[in-house]
């Protein structure tokens, strides 16, 4: 980790939290979550970095609306600030996190574009905290699939990369597409894990038709390549359906393929805070099915400061009203990340 002087760590800490207590001494934080008397290590495996400029202006529009007052007044700020690897790690450290898994993005008409080579410049300053996920352009792949399949292929090569990171939704291709099984293609012969956001987005230019956001359209290529692990981020996402539907059509999937794994990211209110009952019951849901050793978690960060920390305690809020026990914490919040991805275990 850069060394810093205390007071800045104190104010970046501030910034990510809003308050820290314990102003007038300067450790390092405490790494983990305490459950029952034990400390669990935590790998947020969904964080996002960027720079602003590459952010659509409707998708600014939207981030500035979610940020609280004062740092509403000043989202470009706020966003830099948050979305740089100081930023996010002066997150992780308010949170307790030990490490983070940062998303590249090419979704221009949607979220925005956040290149591989970014992503791999900010991981590689903060090496021991963040891991890397590749992506690609898809827009015109007609034309550019042999070109943008290997420029991912030469993104994997960094040492600093360690999965794919895929949004239907957002990118504008049919989860049951097989002209795009290539990149599913690629990714198991890479051994390179995929996340893939399901569900819906409130981000303005993000197609909402089933094919693009129901993870039951995702089975047919699940079936064709059993060699490939696929991350079904935010268990479709049933925010506005109290049946939950979707998640268990995820939960469905990964009971049946072995290589179905699951996030649970954004599942709560209209601004992705886990204080109600939706998350638990999901949580419940996984659990009565037997698949805990499937989720991996991730938070959908940075969002606005103190968001990651926010949600990491809810999720472990909801884990302890759904019974899950110590153990079964541990695998959710890194276990099953060190397993998948075969990384070294966070030490706390």
């Amino acid at each position: 980790m850069k060394s810093r002087s205390c007071m800045t760590r104190v104010l970046g800490l501030c910034f990510g939290s809003w308050v820290l207590a314990g102003l007038g001494a300067c450790a390092e934080p405490a790494m983990g979550v305490e459950v029952e008397g034990e400390r669990i290590a935590v790998i947020d495996m969904h964080i996002h970095t960027g720079q602003w400029e590459s952010i659509p202006e409707s998708a600014r529009e939207l981030i500035a609306s979610n940020l609280p007052f004062p740092f509403n007044t000043d989202p470009a700020g706020v966003a830099e600030r948050v979305l740089s690897a100081d930023g996010i790690a002066d997150e992780l450290d308010a949170a307790g996190i030990s490490r983070a898994g940062l998303f590249a993005v090419y979704a221009p008409r949607s979220t925005g574009v956040a290149r591989n080579e970014f992503v791999a410049k900010t991981v590689a300053e903060r090496p021991e905290r963040f891991y890397g996920f590749a992506s690609l352009r898809v827009e015109d792949w007609a034309s550019e699939e042999e070109a943008m399949l290997a420029e991912l292929d030469e993104a994997l090569d960094r040492p600093e990369m360690v999965g794919i990171k895929l949004a239907h939704a957002h990118q504008h291709f049919r989860m049951d597409d097989s002209a795009y099984y290539s990149i599913y293609a690629l990714a198991e012969r890479r051994g390179a894990p995929m996340y893939l956001h399901t569900g819906t987005s409130p981000f303005p230019g993000t197609t909402s038709e089933a094919p693009y956001t129901d993870p039951a359209f995702l089975e047919e290529a699940v079936a064709a390549h059993p060699g490939a692990i696929f991350i079904l981020g935010h268990l479709g996402h049933d925010e506005a359906d109290t049946e939950l539907t979707a998640v268990d059509r995820c939960i469905d999937l990964a009971s049946r393929f072995d290589n179905v794994y699951l996030e649970a990211s954004v599942i709560g209110s209209e601004r992705s805070d886990p204080t109600g009952d939706k998350l638990t019951e999901a949580m419940t849901r996984i659990r009565d099915a037997g698949l805990v050793d499937r989720v991996v978690y991730g938070s959908d960060g940075a969002q606005s400061p103190g968001f990651v920390g926010r949600y990491l305690e809810g999720t472990v809020e909801a884990m302890t009203r759904a019974g899950y026990t110590v153990d079964e914490m541990s695998a959710v919040l890194s276990g099953n990340f060190v397993r998948v991805f075969g990384v070294s275990a966070p030490t706390l």
